[in-house]
């Protein structure tokens, strides 16, 4: 069995008098998908800025690749392969689509001039479905193409696990179904996807593991038919309703 890739031991963040991780604790393997899921609030966001630096880990010891990266910041964990969307899509707007995702490749240190960075950029935009759109401005794209966008970036930096969230946020079905689409042609790549989700319906459909947050500890963590059965994520997240839900539809396949 292979090391984990990213591992977390006993992890906590407080601001102030507020402890908003407690302890979490788990690990990602390489190529897996792993959802995120909680209620509004449960620091889920947190977590994923403690993984990356934004709001570094007031205690406890975070390893990617065996290597201590407790205290760094959000640009060595991009170089490191630690790469992140946003909840709210910000893309540069004065730039062209292509210039946007040729900032992720400098950023991200895949590449040290614009030359390669602009080759990885087209190359990215393809892959997502943006090629079309390179010259125009980032602005003019729909909230789809900015979410395409931000994912674009993302994998210009050439990342070992690309932390996604909510990605389908304000997405119609239609467009949810080709993100899914492309976030597992990314999986196929043997890139890790760690994605925070609140449409169930995505988790189950595309999720090997799923971890649960609740008032910033962690609650479970287990394949996605055990979560949907699990008292405690009943309790706390999914409701009674949905989970007898989602257990009949189970029961009808």
């Amino acid at each position: 069995m292979s090391e984990p890739i990213l591992v977390l031991e006993d992890v906590s963040r407080n601001f102030g008098g507020i402890l908003a991780l407690s302890e979490i604790s788990f690990s990602l393997k390489e190529g897996e998908i792993v959802a995120l899921i909680g209620p509004n609030g449960a620091g889920k966001t947190t977590l994923v800025n403690a993984i990356t630096g934004v709001h570094p880990a007031s205690s406890g010891r975070i390893r990617f690749l065996g290597v201590d990266v407790t205290g760094q910041r959000p640009f060595q964990a991009a170089r490191r392969g630690l790469a992140r969307t946003f909840q709210i899509v910000q893309p540069f707007p004065q730039m062209t689509v292509l210039e946007n995702v040729a900032a992720g490749a400098l950023f991200g240190g895949a590449h040290a001039n614009m030359h390669d960075a602009m080759a990885t950029a087209r190359e990215k935009l393809e892959f997502t479905g943006l090629a079309q759109f390179a010259d125009r401005s980032a602005s003019a794209l729909t909230l789809a193409g900015r979410k395409r966008l931000e994912l674009a970036k993302s994998l210009a930096m050439k990342p070992k696990i690309l932390m996604l969230d909510e990605v389908n946020a304000g997405l119609n079905a239609s467009e949810i179904d080709g993100a899914l689409a492309l976030i597992r042609r990314i999986a196929d790549q043997g890139v890790t996807i760690f994605i925070i989700e609140h449409l169930m319906k995505v988790v189950l459909s595309l999720a090997q593991r799923v971890l649960v947050l609740h008032h910033g500890s962690l609650i479970a963590d287990g394949n996605p038919t055990d979560i949907v059965n699990d008292p405690r994520v009943i309790e706390a997240y999914l409701g009674e309703k949905f989970a007898r839900r989602i257990k009949e539809s189970a029961g009808n396949v």
